[in-house]
């Protein structure tokens, strides 16, 4: 109950005080990538109940004609800065006013990855999902998926106020250093289940 309301709170602050910051990105990816300028899908939160995440979006739309359709093919240099200063992921703090998230717990996957999991790594949606983790402080994305769902399962079962004050410190300076934006190789990170995992 406790992380519910410091996870209200702190979201109410971030959002009135990041307004500004948001608006201006909001502008920024309506000029450089279109309409829409928030991306909505839809993730697997506590124990798998489904919800749609928020984001900016920082890819464009898929068109087979161009010949856009991997993430490396998408991803244009405006949004790898955006992902890389991790300001796409301000919306998302609408989500943890809402209950859906937390700021700090295992990240929202993708809803097609659900079958996959073993019954333990499973066990990473007994909490809320947060904004940021264990394994983002950890590496992020240049983790493979074994080691990312490892220390997901890890963060389920020693959570405390005292290892999410860690992860929001650690947080600050790994956006600030812009480390393990990507997998190697890689635009984002390769699909659960493919060579991996």
């Amino acid at each position: 109950m406790l992380k519910r309301l410091l996870d209200m709170a702190a979201a109410v602050v971030a959002l009135v005080v990041l307004s500004p910051v948001m608006l201006a990105v909001a502008m920024l990816v309506a000029m450089r990538l279109g309409r829409p300028v928030i991306f909505v899908q839809p993730r697997p939160g506590r124990d798998g109940r489904i919800f749609l995440l928020r984001k900016f979006r920082s890819m464009r739309d898929v068109d087979e004609a161009s010949g856009l359709i991997s993430d490396a093919d998408r991803l244009t240099p405006f949004g790898r800065k955006l992902r890389s200063t991790s300001l796409d992921e301000l919306p998302s703090l609408w989500n943890v006013l809402r209950g859906d998230m937390s700021v700090v717990g295992p990240r929202p996957l993708l809803v097609e990855y659900l079958p996959k999991y073993t019954p333990v790594q499973a066990r990473r949606h007994e909490v809320r999902p947060g904004i940021t983790g264990l394994a983002q402080v950890s590496g992020r994305n240049a983790l493979s998926w074994e080691d990312k769902f490892a220390l997901d399962v890890e963060y389920v079962d020693n959570r405390s106020l005292k290892l999410d004050a860690r992860i929001i410190i650690a947080t600050i300076r790994s956006v600030v250093a812009r480390e393990g934006i990507s997998a190697e190789g890689q635009a984002t990170m390769t699909k659960f289940g493919e060579g991996d995992g």
